[in-house]
């Protein structure tokens, strides 16, 4: 799931996986940027994926979110919502897009930045550098700025031969997406890690299951972009793993 200097070695070609006919060689220098190993080294019991969705108000799920062995969560919400969303955080991804919107890319003062990261304890962050070219340069400076200010966050990058073997997989069970949101990036990966996994704030319409109106996120009402992910067909997806008794979906006030 993860570059690691054991899977990746100096002088390999990475092909971008969004962008194939983009390249970049592995350096000594990027190469020791890597962790030396997966963190992933053994199964994790118990794992809960929390995506942003509005469902997640008024749900009461923090306290059984935080009793997950793992809690993944996605694009560095906000944290002020406890009593729904919890507070253990074990990694976070992050969209470029929103380092370059909210923080500058961290071309200038990285302290919001960093007092921001530290409202997580001390989470992977993880990163798609070699998905788009233009991602590559502000995921760097992430782990540049988690060493400059001396966090224990470690950073670690997407492979982008396991998300273009990812891409693969899910056109082939004939979802049709522009590109797989990271939703469903981090869902699959935690259906490899992970014996049980359960998915919090996953839930992509305007209405709960009573027709009550929902904001987007439960943190604000902003729609995503259209015509980049497809996220009612990943809904789906997740459905069916739940009927078949893969992972486990919840829809519900906890």
């Amino acid at each position: 799931m993860i570059m690691t200097r054991e899977n990746t070695a100096v002088g390999n070609t990475l092909h971008f996986d969004a962008e194939e006919k983009i390249t970049e060689e592995v350096t000594a220098g990027l190469h020791s940027l890597f962790l030396k190993e997966s963190p992933f080294q053994q199964p994790i019991r118990s794992c809960a994926v929390i995506g942003n969705g509005g469902i997640l108000n008024n749900s009461s799920c923090g306290a059984m979110i935080d009793q997950a062995d793992f809690v993944f969560r996605l694009n560095f919400p906000p944290m002020n919502w406890t009593d729904d969303v919890g507070t253990k955080t074990n990694l976070v991804t992050s969209n470029p897009s929103i380092l370059v919107n909210r923080f500058n890319g961290l071309m200038e003062k990285r302290k919001p930045f960093i007092t921001m990261v530290k409202e997580y304890g001390s989470p992977l962050i993880l990163l798609p550098a070699f998905s788009y070219s233009v991602n590559k340069e502000v995921s760097l400076r992430v782990h540049y700025t988690m060493e400059d200010f001396d966090l224990n966050s470690k950073v670690l990058f997407f492979n982008p031969d396991y998300l273009r073997n990812l891409t693969a997989y899910w056109k082939s069970k004939k979802l049709k997406f522009k590109r797989l949101s990271s939703g469903l990036m981090v869902v699959s990966a935690a259906m490899e890690i992970c014996h049980q996994v359960t998915l919090y704030g996953f839930w992509p319409f305007s209405q709960d299951l009573d027709g009550v109106p929902l904001l987007h996120h439960y943190y604000d009402n902003v729609p995503p972009k259209p015509g980049i992910h497809s996220m009612p067909e990943e809904f789906y997806q997740y459905l069916q793993m739940h009927i078949q008794g893969s992972l486990r979906l919840n829809l519900e006030h906890c």
